[in-house]
């Protein structure tokens, strides 16, 4: 991307990232089962697929039932998700393809609501090198920058009406970047690319059959309350027979685990006056005591990223591991903690100076 070049790491990003470093080799050195990183990617991989098809196998003999499959597998969900993450980054099976690939795909089928992995790979590495900037079309498209109401609400947890509900800005901004110089005309015509292509395939046809099921009882909803009923289609009932299964043991966990994600992810990233390069100024810690239902979706997302953004080279449980103590370095040189005002502020670091 040719956005404005971002400005070294500061000291204090350096000193930062060179505490986490420490901390991460000397868990590292403290625990000799680390170092197999692609057996234990891949043996948590096995484990969360594991659970979900234990799940679904078993509410579809009708033994766990509904709310406990998409609660479970929601977890089990969030754990791929950070593998995903993981393998953007190149964490496991560098030098496989084969199996590098293998997770990507096992982990796209059973996280159909996403943006397609290998798409998001080249939004997210340029996420880290321009977070919080008017390019940064990774977090801006979880709704980071838009003021809080409802509906930033409904698009914080459904990716297509994130994209129904702005569909103005979403075919136009990359235009409105080229044409203010913040990318080039390659990048342009990257960005056309990934809007078209972005949720293709799975994306789309999941988010249909969710926006069918929702719209399908809502409507049955308002008929009961207003003491009618809605006479549908044989047709239309007759899809709920394959549709609510697939609901409870696929779509309604992702739902659940991509609202918890991006809640935390949109509200913990700064946008619009954060220095560009900056890390501290990137992101904050997130980990207040009420969204502890949420971050058991996203494994401890909002207490954990911003260790990510100064040192990229760790997997999601090594962050968890070296958290406590890297807290204590990001507080101590000003990376902030539990900053509510973001959901005021719409994400802005600070407040937007009174009119004269």
């Amino acid at each position: 991307m040719a956005t404005a070049p971002a400005r070294g790491k500061s000291a204090t990003d350096k000193t930062i990232q060179r505490e986490i470093i420490a901390i991460s080799d000397d868990i590292r050195q403290r625990h000799g089962w680390l170092k197999h990183q692609n057996a234990i990617g891949f043996g948590i991989f096995s484990l969360a697929v594991i659970g979900t098809v234990v799940n679904a196998v078993l509410y579809l003999q009708g033994i766990m039932p509904a709310w406990a499959v998409i609660v479970l597998t929601a977890f089990w969900t969030s754990l791929l998700h950070e593998l995903e993450h993981d393998l953007i980054h190149l964490m496991y099976f560098k030098k496989n393809k084969f199996m590098h690939n293998l997770m990507m795909t096992g982990i796209y089928l059973l996280r159909p609501n996403v943006i397609n992995p290998w798409i998001r790979r080249h939004l997210h590495f340029h996420h880290h090198k321009h977070s919080g900037m008017e390019t940064d079309l990774e977090e801006r498209g979880i709704t980071n920058g838009e003021k809080w109401g409802l509906k930033r609400l409904l698009m914080v947890g459904d990716g297509m009406l994130s994209v129904y509900l702005r569909v103005g800005k979403y075919l136009t901004e990359p235009t409105r970047l080229y044409r203010r110089g913040l990318i080039t005309k390659q990048d342009l015509k990257n960005f056309r690319l990934i809007s078209l292509v972005s949720y293709s395939p799975l994306g789309i046809a999941t988010h249909a059959i969710w926006h069918f099921f929702v719209l399908y009882h809502l409507i049955n909803g308002v008929a009961w309350m207003a003491g009618t009923s809605v006479a549908w289609p044989e047709v239309v009932t007759a899809q709920l027979s394959w549709i609510t299964p697939l609901i409870v043991v696929l779509i309604a966990p992702n739902m659940l685990r991509t609202f918890c994600l991006h809640f935390i992810s949109s509200n913990m990233h700064y946008y619009g006056d954060n220095e560009p390069g900056k890390i501290t100024e990137q992101c904050q810690v997130l980990n207040v005591w009420w969204l502890w239902p949420m971050q058991a979706f996203c494994f401890n997302f909002g207490s954990t990223h911003a260790i990510h953004h100064f040192v990229v080279r760790d997997p999601f449980y090594i962050r968890q591991m070296t958290a406590k103590r890297a807290h204590v370095v990001l507080k101590e040189n000003g990376v902030r903690f539990n900053d509510l005002g973001t959901f005021r502020r719409a994400n802005r670091m600070h407040e937007k100076p009174q009119a004269a």
